[in-house]
């Protein structure tokens, strides 16, 4: 069968992802090959000290998005896109959009990089002996009840961006089990019974009158159907009118979720580190923790296993600022570089520099980082007098340091829970200059990483395998980590890098530096305002 008549019998998947700063649509077809990518590049704001998205800016990008994609379609097949064999939403995990009975949203969407949530993530987090990050959707709806905002009177539901734009397309009120176990704490598949009846007697007390478990989200699985597209939400998402209504949506996801999909790292013992505005790194366990760490999230995979996962609110956005401004100066001697090739020549220069970066610090904080205490952040340069100040070392200090916050977690699991990581494999921005980031990665966990060729189209192809995973579900019972194993990634095509010893130790050597460092970062933090 020839790809036009593939798509327009509706023999695809599509994900659809909502990034930090683009948002991303991949079909594929059913064996989960990519036919088409369509995107919309958009970035948060700070409105009134809290890092939101207009709900205007979400549904533009949405419509911006598909549109992309519709157009790449007819171009490349020269079809319109009319009908779709399976779709999955996904979004940035955590934050907090509230909505009253009628639907209105009753306060600007509050996002993951918000750390305006310290007291009610600390009263939570002892309240329930279980670490509850700033950055949940819990910790958002508490802390607007301790700060007495007077829309929490007015609250119907709650939920995150995924589970938002799945309604609006399905009208179903649900979300699936990764994005969920960061809005709540996950036990048996469930919201957890125990810390939920403590959170209900908690909130009553406070004067909240909700079942808070009514409020959040109903919870689904990979592999089961959450619904299918309404005339509606076909109508909102191709205002020209041409997608027809009737496709089968896979539960909304998170990012973490897609990304563990994405490469494969649904499995015990399988981790997978993505890396672009925000940094995450995730292993699935083969047995609990042995006692509570603030710095590690506990959350799921998208069928439900128990993930542990460092996370750090700040990534490449101070390296990305970096390579603009080195850009410009170019520009001013009238030579322009296309973009992916100043990435290269720069990412690839910062290999030549010294295993420990010389002498050269940074901290690219654009938010506060849980990680290492702090409420706010600056991005912040220092280097020490006799450094070696070379473009080599300047490099790679940022790109160490787009890394460096994750990497404390994860010590917590290698060094101190004594985890074992069987694969680890990673994706985003960062790994896309060929054997740079996945190098310093390497070093960082001081094991092999491995890079998939598929990696570069990340979690909305990892939305779309779990929109493809619901269809094989409704022919067999085969678990996800099978599915992926035995009919995504069987041969699949991928470098894997191996650290030497002296790249793990100059890594470390950084380490001690930048956790030693950390005070000059809170100072910048309290007096550059």
């Amino acid at each position: 069968m020839q790809i036009k008549d593939m798509i327009a019998e509706g023999s695809t998947s599509l994900g659809i992802e909502f990034g930090s700063t683009r948002i991303k649509a991949v079909l594929t077809d059913l064996s989960g090959s990519v036919l088409a990518v369509g995107a919309y590049d958009w970035e948060n704001t700070l409105s009134d000290g809290l890092w939101t998205y207009p709900i205007e800016e979400i549904h533009k990008g949405l419509r911006g998005c598909y549109a992309s994609l519709k157009k790449a379609v007819n171009d490349e097949y020269g079809v319109t896109l009319r009908k779709l064999g399976a779709v999955c939403i996904s979004a940035m995990m955590h934050g907090f959009l509230a909505f009253d009975k009628e639907g209105n949203l009753l306060t600007p969407f509050r996002t993951w990089r918000n750390t305006n949530t310290q007291a009610a993530a600390d009263e939570l987090t002892e309240l329930f002996s279980f670490n509850i990050p700033l950055r949940w959707t819990v910790s958002h709806l508490y802390q607007a009840i301790l700060d007495g905002e007077p829309f929490v009177k007015d609250i119907d539901r709650v939920t995150v961006l995924s589970s938002y734009i799945h309604c609006l397309l399905t009208g179903e009120y649900v979300v699936g089990i990764g994005d969920a176990s960061g809005i709540f704490p996950i036990d048996k598949l469930c919201y957890d019974r125990s810390m939920m009846t403590k959170l209900k007697t908690l909130l009553a007390a406070k004067g909240f009158d909700k079942d808070p478990e009514a409020v959040f989200p109903k919870i689904l699985t990979a592999g089961e159907q959450a619904g299918t597209l309404t005339k509606q939400g076909a109508a909102f998402l191709d205002p020209e009118g041409d997608l027809e209504a009737g496709t089968p949506f896979a539960p909304p996801e998170g990012d973490a979720g897609t990304g563990m999909t994405a490469t494969n790292s649904v499995a015990p013992a399988t981790g997978n580190v993505s890396a672009g505005t925000s940094t995450f790194a995730m292993l699935v366990l083969e047995k609990g923790l042995t006692k509570l760490h603030r710095e590690i999230d506990m959350v799921t995979t998208p069928d439900g296993a128990p993930v542990a996962m460092s996370h750090a609110n700040n990534g490449t956005s101070d390296l990305n600022a970096w390579v603009r401004l080195f850009g410009e100066a170019l520009g001013l001697f009238g030579v322009n570089t296309a973009p992916d090739e100043l990435y290269e020549k720069l990412y690839k220069a910062s290999l030549e520099g010294d295993p420990d970066c010389g002498g050269l610090m940074s901290y690219g904080y654009y938010s506060g980082e849980s990680i290492t205490g702090l409420e706010s952040g600056r991005p912040l340069f220092m280097r020490k007098p006799d450094a070696a100040f070379t473009i080599q070392n300047f490099m790679r200090a940022h790109l160490y340091s787009s890394l460096a916050a994750v990497k404390m977690g994860m010590d917590i699991l290698l060094k101190e829970e004594g985890a074992r990581v069987g694969s680890m494999t990673a994706h985003g921005g960062l790994f896309k200059t060929e054997g740079v980031g996945q190098r310093y990665l390497a070093a960082a966990m001081g094991a092999p990483v491995t890079v998939m060729e598929t990696a570069g189209e990340g979690g909305p192809w990892g939305a779309a395998l779990l929109g493809l995973y619901m269809l094989k579900r409704q022919k067999s019972d085969i678990s996800l980590p099978d599915y992926l194993s035995s009919e995504i990634f069987l041969g699949a095509k991928g470098s894997t890098v191996t650290p030497t010893e002296e790249e793990i130790q100059g890594f470390e050597s950084f380490m001690e530096a930048y956790r030693s460092a950390v005070p000059a970062e809170r100072s910048a933090t309290e007096t550059f305002i």
